[in-house]
């Protein structure tokens, strides 16, 4: 039996570390060309008033073209001022204020892409925080590549005690494994709140977001193109193009998120992020028993540390290389508690969700042909 466990840690070890060798390879793009590229940013909100006027600020003191491109704020049926606090938003002069066709981020997006003009749209979230160059190194990288979809790196703001640290952590190694398996064109996630893609490509690919589901918006539409033959799907590297999002206040808040990101899980047809789930589900289970049953039975402690090394290796390969681009070695000293804490977590939370059912079929709001 404990061969067994330990070769159920085996696929995870191999896959983490293949992912590592390609993260490993990122170059951080120079930003040294200039282009015309015509750009509309969306941003899908829900009771966002205390935050949509510090992402307007931000946008509104870029250094890209103001002719260049165009913001459109989706409410998506908030019951506060958010619309009317972006509404009178005036310092940016191609500014539109939209009510959600529909309900839900998907919908948001949606109604945001077909009232864009701009060739190539940039997603982010409400809550975020840009700097001046983000939009000038996003359209840049797309006018020297000509990508379908560009994935672009996301930080979270500073949190307090072990649970700040325990989140930011997390949230560095879903980076790195964004970045690493795009780097070895295998792309398995992104982040809605810093994805670029061209206009034609959303639409094409509407039908594919799975409506029925809260979230997943970012990552259906890169599985959607991911299995398009020839699609050019990127990762870009830049600290100018990178974007704060802030932390979840609370553990209950932030387990809903979680609930709310893995949800989509069940719909992926993505063989390799399946794989990616599965593995990762497994390892953490293995690690989880092997740690209760060498508390019992001190004949397990062995197997638990050999589980608990191959395992851990690789993450912290990963998690040294991304704190690094990121600026959060410090974050490293934290590793060993939250690798404790971690199968528990995914566990729960992957658990949690088995219970809860999918919602009804809706339909993409983009015919075809459009």
């Amino acid at each position: 039996m404990n061969w067994l466990l330990l070769i159920l840690t085996i696929p995870y070890f191999i896959t983490l570390l293949l992912i590592y060798t390609h993260l490993r390879g990122i170059k951080k793009y120079p930003n040294s060309l200039k282009c015309c590229i015509r750009v509309s940013v969306i941003i899908a909100c829900r009771n966002e008033e205390d935050d949509i006027r510090n992402i307007l600020a931000d946008i509104a003191g870029q250094t890209y073209s103001s002719e260049l491109f165009e913001v459109i704020v989706v409410d998506d049926n908030s019951t506060d001022r958010t619309f009317e606090q972006s509404a009178g938003f005036r310092k940016i002069s191609n500014l539109k204020v939209l009510r959600n066709n529909g309900e839900g981020k998907k919908m948001a997006i949606s109604t945001g892409v077909d009232a864009a003009s701009g060739e190539l749209v940039i997603t982010t979230d409400a809550d975020c925080r840009v700097g001046k160059s983000w939009i000038g190194t996003i359209a840049s990288f797309y006018n020297k590549y000509y990508p379908d979809m560009i994935i672009c790196p996301v930080t979270l703001g500073p949190g307090k005690g072990f649970f700040g640290k325990f989140q930011d952590l997390e949230f560095l190694s879903l980076q790195g494994i964004t970045t690493g398996s795009a780097a070895w064109g295998r792309s398995t996630m992104c982040n809605g709140a810093n994805l670029a893609f061209k206009r034609e490509i959303f639409i094409k690919h509407s039908d594919n977001l799975h409506y029925e589901i809260l979230s997943g918006d970012d990552v259906f539409l890169l599985h959607s193109l991911k299995n398009e033959r020839g699609s050019r799907i990127f990762w870009l590297e830049s600290s100018d193009a990178t974007v704060t999002a802030s932390q979840a206040e609370t553990p209950l808040l932030f387990l809903k998120q979680r609930n709310r990101w893995i949800s989509k899980g069940r719909a992926y047809n993505d063989t390799f992020t399946i794989f990616l789930a599965i593995v990762t589900f497994v390892t953490s289970a293995v690690q989880a028993f092997t740690l209760i049953a060498a508390i019992f039975e001190p004949e397990f402690l062995p197997v638990f540390l050999l589980v608990f090394t191959l395992k851990s290796l690789p993450d912290f390969l990963i998690l040294k290389n991304t704190a690094g681009r990121y600026g959060k070695k410090k974050l490293l000293r934290w590793f060993l508690p939250s690798q404790l804490v971690y199968p528990f977590y995914i566990l729960g939370v992957s658990l949690s969700l088995m219970a809860v059912p999918l919602k009804r079929k809706l339909s993409s709001p983009f015919q075809k042909g459009t």
